[in-house]
């Protein structure tokens, strides 16, 4: 067995149009419903301009294949999560229009310049551009 790349990420919300809508105005990613039995009012998938699935957003109530606990919010082992991104200054321009607090941080040795920010759910986005 090898892994190939990562799937997807699953966010869990108590506003699923707000978070939806901040991957789409931010990363221009593609709104669509999760496939039956989940309802659009409970699931929707944030696809990249490649048709891969990139976010899979759920309503606190949606029906989980493995149910646990769930709680709101960032959770303890998980830091953030890393986007490989093109277009810096769209992006820097895009959070300065919306308000956004973020944090720039350059590591010139890999030519990688990143971008911190929180997405409506207080989950930490790492956006990576490299040679930007």
């Amino acid at each position: 067995m090898q892994v190939q790349a990562l799937d997807h990420v699953n966010i869990i919300t108590s506003d699923l149009d707000k978070t939806a809508q901040f991957y789409t105005d931010m990363f221009g990613l593609v709104r669509r419903n999760a496939p039956a039995p989940l309802m659009p009012e409970n699931a929707q998938w944030m696809f990249d301009g490649n048709d891969n699935a990139i976010f899979h957003i759920n309503s606190l109530d949606c029906p989980r294949a493995f149910d646990r606990d769930v709680k709101e919010g960032p959770t303890g082992s998980i830091h953030h999560v890393a986007l490989k991104c093109e277009g810096l200054d769209a992006m820097i321009r895009r959070l300065n229009d919306r308000n956004l607090a973020y944090q720039l941080n350059v590591i010139e040795a890999v030519g990688l310049k990143q971008v911190f920010t929180q997405d409506p759910n207080g989950i930490l986005l790492e956006l990576n551009f490299y040679d930007d």
